[in-house]
């Protein structure tokens, strides 16, 4: 098992496909942004795609960037992670922590003290340390609760 970046990969159109055809919506969005070459748009000027793999098999993903789906006027802080998701095959496995724990651990080499992250989820991300900070609106509108973790 390793952790990849998927913008150094030179393998990229193999997990791609894999990244899209979860049901999960945000997993499609984020595939079309890959295919459209958009991601930077949507994530900010410096973003990350980190790829949990085994052989050809994608575990796990996350992004760690610049901004999120939290309305920029809403909450003026970095980095954030986004699109966190597991293949259901591999739940239950704690490897969602692994590439969780990789992103913080890059965070702090890059100067920052705080992670965040913006989800309609309760009860997930607290197991891996983060604290529940606000309710906030997304881009989209919708009502998003934002999770803060001490790097």
């Amino acid at each position: 098992m390793e952790i990849l970046d998927y913008f150094l990969c030179q393998e990229k159109e193999k997990y791609l496909p894999q990244i899209e055809r979860y049901e999960w919506r945000a997993a499609k969005y984020l595939g079309s942004l890959l295919k459209e070459n958009r991601l930077r748009d949507a994530l900010g000027g410096w973003m990350k795609l980190f790829l949990l793999v085994e052989e050809d098999a994608l575990i796990s993903f996350v992004t760690l960037s610049e901004r999120d789906c939290i309305a920029a006027s809403e909450l003026n802080v970095t980095p954030w992670l986004g699109f966190f998701h597991t293949a259901p095959e591999y739940r239950g496995n704690r490897y969602g922590k692994r590439l969780l724990d990789h992103a913080c651990v890059i965070a702090k080499e890059k100067g920052y003290d705080e992670i965040y992250v913006a989800t309609d989820h309760v009860g997930l991300y607290e197991k891996y340390g983060f604290r529940y900070l606000k309710n906030g609106i997304d881009v989209r509108g919708a009502d998003s609760r934002i999770y803060r973790k001490k790097l």
